[in-house]
């Protein structure tokens, strides 16, 4: 994270607008995919799919768990929702697209 966080609001259909300047920063154009983790207690978070294809996304949660301090992820909360996604027919994170 290169700025200071920016404080965002949703609609009253839940939906939210990223800033122009993030969105050109990191390459965002319509159609762009992400993956959303709910972290329990906490929010969400939003990781960009690449273009190619993602079979494993243990590499993400390692990642968030490395970053938790600096995003203000408790741990034990990021744990939690793992365990969550873990309970689900697939048996793991869901694609949201």
């Amino acid at each position: 994270m290169r700025r200071f966080a920016k404080i965002i609001q949703s609609d009253k259909r839940g939906q939210i607008v990223i800033p122009k300047d993030v969105r050109r920063d990191l390459n965002i154009d319509e159609g762009t995919g992400f993956y959303l983790y709910e972290i329990e207690n906490e929010g969400i978070l939003l990781k960009i799919i690449p273009s190619k294809d993602l079979t494993e996304q243990n590499h993400l949660v390692h990642e968030i768990e490395i970053n938790a301090d600096k995003i203000n992820v408790k741990k034990e909360n990021l744990s939690k929702s793992v365990e969550t996604y873990k309970k689900r027919s697939k048996g793991n994170f869901e694609n949201i697209s």
